[in-house]
């Protein structure tokens, strides 16, 4: 694991930084896919943990989480927006090809839901900001201590074609509500947060490339509907 801010480690062994679990003091922020299962187990080998925590409800962040919970004996928390996809209630959204149908080869099983989270709450020291577009039930940590951003899919870090870093926003087919989601983006930046920790892609540290970035898609956005 490595040490990325006080209390928060990134978990290691997740194909580079294209996907990224983070464990929080006791709590596993996100669970990657249902083929992380046992490495996800073999990496806390030896931490207590006390809940797994999601950002949002995609096979790619909730797959092992049934697994871990039932392992560890912990409860699972998510949204209250993502509960229906999360317990298998609704559907994983945005119900496309590749969410709903292709991300069945790495989703986990549904599960109950036993802490439901809501705007203002605090998981392991960090508030929760609902942030949604992604899917209706996004959330940010945030830690006001030192400015600390557990941004899940709000943005990415890095290019899935060359697996080089840069800030990116999550394509439109794998979201709810772009339009939404480029807010949430704007609510990250609007935290002013000192590091910013990705669900894919490094953390990012030079902050004021954040600003640049949704400043420079705010405009693009704003000059595309003045076309229209």
């Amino acid at each position: 694991m490595k040490k990325e801010a006080d209390g928060v480690w990134r978990i290691d062994g997740l194909v580079a930084d294209c996907l990224n679990v983070y464990l929080v003091g006791d709590v596993l922020i996100d669970a990657a896919t249902r083929w992380h299962s046992w490495h996800l187990r073999r990496k806390l080998h030896g931490h207590d943990l006390s809940m797994v925590a999601l950002t949002h409800c995609h096979p790619d962040h909730q797959g092992a989480a049934w697994f871990l919970c039932r392992q560890y004996g912990i409860p699972l928390a998510c949204h209250e927006a993502d509960v229906p996809a999360m317990d298998g209630s609704g559907p994983m959204r945005p119900k496309t090809f590749i969410v709903h149908w292709l991300g069945d080869l790495v989703a986990g099983p549904p599960m109950k839901v036993a802490r439901i989270l809501r705007e203002g709450d605090v998981v392991a020291g960090f508030r929760v900001v609902h942030a949604p577009g992604h899917t209706p039930g996004h959330v940010i940590y945030f830690r006001e201590s030192d400015r600390v951003a557990i941004a899940g899919d709000v943005l990415a870090n890095i290019s899935f074609a060359t697996l080089q870093p840069g800030l990116r926003l999550p394509p439109s087919a794998f979201c709810t509500d772009p339009l939404q989601n480029l807010k949430s983006a704007e609510l990250l930046a609007s935290l002013n947060p000192r590091l910013v920790l990705f669900g894919h892609g490094p953390p990012l540290h030079k902050v004021e490339q954040l600003h640049w970035f949704v400043e420079r898609v705010r405009s693009k956005t704003v000059k595309r509907a003045a076309m229209v």
